[in-house]
């Protein structure tokens, strides 16, 4: 899959453009790219980084990393991808020079975008000005229950289970594995502390069975309030196996919330609780997409 920054990159060729942000890339996002690829033209998404409504003074959860992002469109079957760098002069374009400049210029002969999807200055620009401009503009319906902001509702409530059921897979947890305070490895359970990008949504403290790839892990998101602890953490004990991963990029799925945070009267109490979480960890079953 090509991605650029820069309409000029892609060369003008017959193209159905699913245009959105498609932050998670839940399954009413993956019918509007199913639109495009389902259209015999080359498949293209016109996306956006960053959010368009946090560059408009809102702030947002992200449900992915744009890397994350792209690697999804691209299991979606999305042959090129133009990300527009939104800022407030984007922002302020009229919906005609967006057309021509991020969409016409790439060739766009079909547009495919989801009910409500308004673009240019003041979100003054729809589906009915790019018929006026001559493109096969379709409009896909949205799907039922699924938006962005339940997702991120289910996940706060620490319900995986429907919140996968929405995204199509299970939430994921995307970043980068750096130095904590080794305590895990000291108890027996060595953990990677997970750095994130911090616009990206973190489900409420507490402990989580989930995996690596094929790997499981048990899963803190919390404070440590054993060894009062007060900065966020994000750590990953990852089953039956050992290596350094410092450095590496994780993309951790949460399957299933196990119990609260808590401090232990000792030490033991504390290690006999993580035993548990492991066999709980070995027993849970990855959440349905579909």
């Amino acid at each position: 899959m090509t991605v650029t920054r820069s309409p000029e990159h892609l060369e003008p060729r017959p193209r159905a453009v699913a245009i959105g942000t498609f932050d998670g890339v839940h399954l009413g996002h993956r019918a509007v790219v199913r639109a495009a690829v389902d259209s015999g033209l080359t498949p293209t998404v016109v996306t956006f980084a960053p959010h368009p409504r946090t560059v408009l003074g809102n702030q947002v959860e992200l449900l992915a990393t744009l890397e994350r992002r792209l690697e999804l469109l691209a299991a979606c079957g999305i042959e090129d991808v133009l990300v527009v760098e939104f800022t407030p002069e984007v922002a302020a374009l009229e919906p005609e020079e967006f057309a021509r400049t991020y969409l016409l210029e790439i060739g766009a002969e079909v547009v495919v975008a989801g009910s409500g999807f308004r673009f240019g200055r003041r979100r003054s620009g729809d589906l009915d000005l790019l018929r006026s401009l001559g493109v096969d503009a379709r409009q896909v319906p949205l799907v039922e229950g699924v938006s962005s902001t339940t997702i991120r509702r289910l996940a706060d409530a620490g319900e995986l289970e429907a919140a996968a059921r929405l995204l199509g897979r299970p939430l994921e947890l995307d970043g980068t594995v750096v130095p904590g305070d080794q305590r895990g490895g000291t108890l027996g359970f060595p953990t990677a502390n997970l750095r994130i990008d911090p616009e990206l949504l973190v489900p409420s403290f507490g402990i989580y069975a989930g995996a690596v790839g094929d790997r499981r892990a048990a899963v803190s998101i919390g404070v440590n309030p054993h060894y009062g602890g007060s900065e966020r953490r994000i750590e990953a004990y990852l089953l039956d196996w050992e290596g350094d991963l410092y450095g590496d990029r994780l993309v951790l799925e949460l399957w299933r919330r196990l119990r609260d945070e808590r401090a232990f009267a000792s030490e033991a109490e504390l290690v006999e609780q993580i035993a548990r979480d492991v066999e709980a960890t070995r027993a849970a079953v990855r959440p349905s997409g579909v």
